[in-house]
């Protein structure tokens, strides 16, 4: 197996896409960890728990898809990997966990994937992408508010309404 970070990252694109999740698995190391804000309670920990994250993001977008949108970016010293993304998928079934409704529309995001590898495994990938705008995708609405609008300046009140509460309680120094 490649030690190249970049060989590994194609490798488990392409392994993913084919939906051939022990190839996907056995370019991982036995304790790695995931960090992907989509996760109900990040990171994975473990073969295992990235297996059932794997597992329920496939049922529930049955088309995902990873393409490549610029060329990988291996750091100096060739342990650590950037892949630039973007994926398609339509959610078609329950998200469990948590337990999502499928929305059955279809979302178009673009992210990073940092991926550590060790002797040619994947010992940490941590996961990047605007997490509002796929839930913006996937439900149809607007989550941020729109600029020098009513709910923006509700939203501001609220904010400062809550960091004057966590100054009163000691969380934030002034």
């Amino acid at each position: 197996m490649s030690s190249d970070p970049s060989a590994v990252a194609l490798a488990l694109i392409d392994a993913w896409n084919a939906r051939e999740l022990a190839r996907f698995l056995d370019l991982l190391a036995e304790d790695v960890t995931w960090y992907d804000p989509a996760m109900p309670a990040p990171p994975a920990r473990g073969r295992k728990a990235v297996t059932e994250f794997a597992e329920a993001v496939l049922r529930a977008f049955p088309d995902f898809r990873y393409e490549l949108r610029a060329p990988l970016y291996v750091a100096p010293g060739g342990a650590s990997c950037v892949v630039p993304w973007r994926i398609t998928a339509t959610h078609t079934a329950t998200l469990t966990p948590p337990g999502y409704a499928p929305t059955h529309r279809r979302v178009v995001l673009d992210g990073l994937d940092q991926l550590d590898v060790q002797d040619g495994k994947v010992v940490h990938i941590l996961t990047c992408f605007d997490v509002v705008a796929a839930a913006e995708q996937l439900l149809d609405v607007t989550l941020r508010p729109r600029e020098h609008s009513v709910r923006q300046r509700v939203v501001m009140i609220l904010q400062r309404l809550l960091a004057a509460r966590a100054r009163r309680r000691g969380r934030v120094s002034a």
